[in-house]
């Protein structure tokens, strides 16, 4: 699959440039190029949805059409700009990401990110108590670094408490391990009047018996405004095992080794927690329902300046029950394919965020795999299988007679779509 995407991309490519070749066509075939690189952009972002190896080429193909449209100097036609704003917007929103020291894929650089929002990010001091650290760096002593938040909670108020459990995840590694999935989850209260944010601390845990320790801690700070709105902020940092037995702590990145585009993952800023059945103790169950309803009562994501989600269009499960029975045949909306098909009903720009492409597959299909989402629908594996296969073939297609959601608003027909059914 990865091969032959690779060269048909390439080839897209290569009729894309072709648009610089010849100055008697170029202005005539604007349109054409538009239409031809917005096809290859929805063709390479399903492939690369379908299987994240195949991202390398629809960020190649992203960059030759930013490099097009520098090279031809279109944002500086007027007429062409008000036609294709969502493109340009979209193309322009989704590539900061490939703009060197831009890998968190904010307009600003992760330098300036990460010093700007660093008092929202910070790990609270007294979960860089070395005994602490210590015990919550491996499985074996894990109920001692519970019982040291427990003996902070005693001296707080209930609203002040830690909410913390320990868990595995279904899906998702740490950044320093893929197969790490032990996981204890920290939320420290906030005070929203105060402007302090909430942030939820995460420690990814070593495994039972493991001789290579896990480093990540992860940190999203959440912070609530009066408008129905917070603000999500993002920070990965590495544990350091010194060889006198010390624990530090530093970010990810200022350690030089990388960081990830935060919004492909966390569309809803945070994201709720679904563990493996079984991997909670009984006694921490209301936790995770608590945390939960916690991130439920935040309001509507939004991340600061430095990412305008809204130039990435309508998401998953966006399609009118009029496109969706036209797409898929009279009545289907009536299904129980068709009605579990309600991601927009919560996930849209006015709710928990849209699941507009660029985002992570992994967490989306477990999701709708584990029988997590769509809310209340059919727990049947091969319904849930047709669910997603629908929402993809919905969102991404590009027939020109019944395009998706992605390409329609690409091109601007926005009128097709609706934040719900």
């Amino acid at each position: 699959m990865g091969f032959r995407l690779g060269a048909i991309l390439f080839s897209l490519i290569l009729i894309g440039e072709s648009f610089l070749a010849s100055s008697s066509t170029r202005h005539n075939d604007t349109d054409s190029w538009v239409r031809s690189r917005i096809d290859a952009l929805v063709i390479a972002a399903r492939a690369a949805f379908e299987n994240d190896d195949d991202l390398p080429p629809y960020q190649k193909l992203l960059k030759s059409i930013v490099r097009t449209i520098r090279v031809r100097a279109l944002l500086r036609d007027e007429k062409f700009t008000n036609r294709y704003r969502n493109f340009l917007d979209y193309v322009q929103e989704a590539s900061f990401d490939q703009l060197p020291g831009h890998e968190l894929g904010f307009s600003s650089s992760d330098r300036q990110y990460f010093a700007e929002t660093k008092q929202y990010t910070e790990i609270p001091d007294f979960l860089l108590n070395q005994r602490f650290l210590h015990a919550v760096s491996r499985s074996e002593t894990l109920e001692k670094a519970k019982d040291f938040l427990r003996q902070i909670n005693l001296s707080k108020d209930p609203a002040e408490r830690l909410l913390f459990f320990s868990y595995t995840s279904r899906h998702l590694g740490t950044p320093d391990n893929d197969d790490s999935l032990k996981r204890l989850l920290i939320v420290v209260p906030g005070d929203s009047g105060k402007g302090i944010p909430e942030k939820w601390v995460q420690f990814g845990v070593t495994d039972p018996k493991a001789k290579v320790r896990i480093r990540n801690v992860s940190v999203v700070a959440s912070v609530p405004d009066d408008k129905g709105t917070f603000d999500t902020y993002f920070k990965d940092f590495f544990r350091i095992y010194r060889r006198n037995g010390s624990i530090g702590l530093r970010g990810r990145w200022e350690l030089g080794e990388g960081d990830d585009n935060c919004v492909r993952c966390h569309k809803s800023g945070v994201l709720p927690i679904f563990p493996e059945e079984g991997s909670v103790s009984p006694q921490e169950e209301s936790t995770v329902a608590e945390v939960n309803k916690r991130f439920l009562s935040y309001g509507t994501p939004r991340f600061g300046r430095y990412l305008n989600d809204n130039k990435f269009g309508p998401g998953l499960g966006s399609a009118t029950a009029r496109q969706r029975n036209l797409r898929f045949g009279d009545g289907f909306d009536q299904t129980p394919v068709g009605r579990a098909m309600n991601c927009a009903e919560c996930h849209q720009r006015e709710q928990l965020g849209a699941l507009n492409w660029p985002v992570d597959p992994v967490v989306i299909n477990s999701y709708i795999k584990e029988g997590k989402m769509p809310f209340g629908n059919p727990t049947d594996a091969s319904v849930r299988r047709e669910i997603r296969e629908k929402l993809i073939e919905e969102y991404f297609a590009t027939d020109d007679s019944m395009p998706g959601i992605l390409k329609s608003w690409l091109l601007g027909k926005t009128e097709q779509y609706s934040s719900s059914n």
